[in-house]
């Protein structure tokens, strides 16, 4: 795996656990502001053609 998909996938992960910090304390700006930018990182993963799994879908 090279470095570009190692750290999207990070990347992925961190905003995914940001998203439910959000969630669990009721801040929806801030579930608005992560799911945006998670919805940004999938785009970018699929223009790449880096593969996500289920967990990440």
């Amino acid at each position: 795996m090279d470095a570009f998909t190692t750290g999207l996938l990070q990347r992925i992960r961190a905003t995914e656990s940001d998203l439910h910090r959000a969630q669990e304390t009721g801040d929806d700006f801030l579930v608005e502001v992560e799911q945006s930018e998670l919805d940004d990182l999938h785009r970018l993963a699929a223009d790449h053609g880096v593969e996500l799994d289920v967990q990440h879908a």
